[in-house]
Formats: C-alpha cells, structure tokens, sequence
C-alpha cells in the first residue's frame, strides 16, 4: 500500500523536518520550502501539506489537489486557506493555535517602542554618517492609554506584558466578556480610537473584519497617537491610513501585516516618513517555529498514523 505523500511548502525547523522525514508510515517530500511550481506540481499525488502564510490554499488550488485529506496551518491565521471550499472537497484543516503568540505579542510591542522611540529612524540617520539627537525626541510608554481592537490570546499577552509600564488598557472586543486583567476595561471601537495613546490590532481577518479600520476612526484619533498592526493584514483600509499619516492625523504607524503580501513595491506606505514597516515578522522567532513545527508534527502522526484531528478549523 502506498504511503501518503507529505509536503512542507513555507519552511520547517530543520531538526523537526528529519523528525517527520524519518516516520516510517509517511512518504515526506524531501525539501521543506518549495517553489509554487513545485507546489504545484505536487498536488495531484500530496494528501497531507503543512503551509505557513505563503501558500495560498485557494480553491484552484483544492480542486488540483485530489488526493488531499488535511492542510496544517503552522501557526493560527488560515486567512489564506479557503476553509469553507476545503470543506466542499472534503479536506481537513487544522492549526496550531497558541504555538506562536509569545512571539507575535513581541513583535507587537516591539512595533511600539520602536514608534515611540523613533529608533528605526534614527538608525537609519546614523547609517548616513548623521548625528541628529533633537530630531528623533521620543514619547515613554509609562502611563499611557493602550487600545486594543481585539483582545484574544494574543491581546491579553500584550497587555500583561507592559503591565510594568502602568499603562492603562481599553479594549474593544465582543468576544471578551470576562476579563481577568484588573487595568483592562471593555470600551466601544469609536472609544479605543478617541481616548488611546497607542492602538494595537488583535483580531483575525475574516469577511466583518475586513477593511474595517478606515478613516472614520483613523480621522478620531489623537495627533499624538500611534496605530500598530501585527495581526492580519488588510483589517485596516491601506489608503485612508496612507492618506492620514501624510496629513500627519496622527504621529505615527507600525505594521507587520498587509493586505497584499509580500507589500507591493509601488505601494504608498513606502513613501512615507512616519511609519515602520516589517514583513510580516510575528511568528520569526527560532522558538515560535519550533513550537509550531512540533505541533504540526505531532498532528500529522495523529491523523495519518493513528487516524484522529487534533485542532481542527471549522468553516
């Protein structure tokens, strides 16, 4: 009997990739970050396949894949997998939710502070032989008001996580009815964008979600604020958040995430002076990968070998 065809497309932990390789039920394809032709190519015979965010599992891509039974996220988004047609074709699809939120939530703040502090810039002044001090005067995080426009795992990790700067927290979730955090507060959106020093993005992408960050609450905003986004890209309408940072509506911006990735190099955002930009870096840690490579490891022995879904995502 043959041995279902396994293929990593985005990328593995190497030690993790001999791990599974080495699985004797499995017939694992022997690189670990492919090519989309090569992807492609494969399709016909795969029947499991462990992506991360670029691979694009849409449904000309499922219906090419006639032999797949189950897509592994190898993190928690699956905005690039078309969950609801993978249904229609009777495949699974799994995640490893958890796995990579200590290091998204960094990168997150990490966003802040380097907005705050102006360092990218001034970095990159001092790359020009420069010395310009006055220029990159900076704000502190202490006592600030943090809005968050989600506050799932990945939210709440943030807000403990600066607990020790004595910030305030105002969060707009309707998920969250119960929180644990004694200085987070519940508030409206238009709230979270009126009354906060810094805006962070927590919420998956999904139809209600998308494109709901415009200039109707971009334009409510403080001069002095700062808007970070390492959650999904296109929850925030691109054009009315170039539009108001060269009005300079307020001080500043940084996004790990877009809505076309990698970010078009004609795209807007690059043009302007009072934002950061990083591609798509949350999950880039040598331990969120291992974490999530773990799990998607463990996930596929259970499925192929001893026939059981572990963290399946529903349509």
């Amino acid at each position: 009997m043959a041995k279902p065809l396994i293929v990593v497309s985005d990328g593995f932990d190497k030690a993790l990739f001999e791990q599974l390789k080495k699985m004797p039920e499995l017939e694992v394809h022997p690189e670990s970050k492919l090519a989309k032709e090569q992807v492609m190519e494969l399709l016909p015979r795969m029947e499991g396949l462990i992506v991360r965010s670029a691979t694009k599992v849409d449904p000309a891509f499922l219906d090419k894949a006639q032999k797949l039974k189950l897509v592994i996220r190898a993190g928690e988004g699956v905005d690039n997998i078309d969950v609801k047609y993978a249904k229609t074709k009777n495949v699974k699809v799994a995640n490893t939710p958890g796995a990579n939120s200590n290091s998204a939530a960094e990168h997150a703040i990490s966003l802040m502070f380097t907005v705050l502090r102006k360092t990218a810039w001034a970095h990159a002044s001092m790359l020009r032989g420069e010395w310009e001090k006055t220029k990159f005067n900076g704000n502190e995080m202490a006592g600030k008001t943090v809005g968050f426009v989600g506050f799932g795992r990945i939210g709440q990790i943030v807000a403990r996580r600066l607990a020790g700067f004595e910030i305030k927290v105002l969060f707009a979730d309707p998920m969250v009815t119960k929180c644990e955090i004694p200085y987070a507060k519940p508030a409206s959106i238009e709230e979270v964008f009126k009354q906060s020093d810094i805006i962070t993005m927590h919420m998956p992408l999904m139809d209600s979600t998308r494109g709901m960050i415009t200039e109707k609450y971009l334009r409510t905003m403080k001069k002095t604020a700062i808007l970070v986004n390492a959650a999904r890209g296109g929850i925030v309408n691109e054009e009315h958040l170039y539009t108001c940072l060269k009005e300079g509506v307020f001080r500043g911006a940084g996004f790990d995430v877009f809505a076309s990735e990698p970010l078009e190099k004609n795209s807007k955002l690059l043009t302007l002076e009072n934002i950061v930009l990083t591609p798509h870096l949350g999950a880039s840690t040598d331990e969120a990968q291992f974490r999530v490579g773990e799990m998607a490891v463990h996930q596929i022995r259970e499925f192929f070998v001893n026939n059981k879904l572990l963290n399946e995502v529903k349509a």
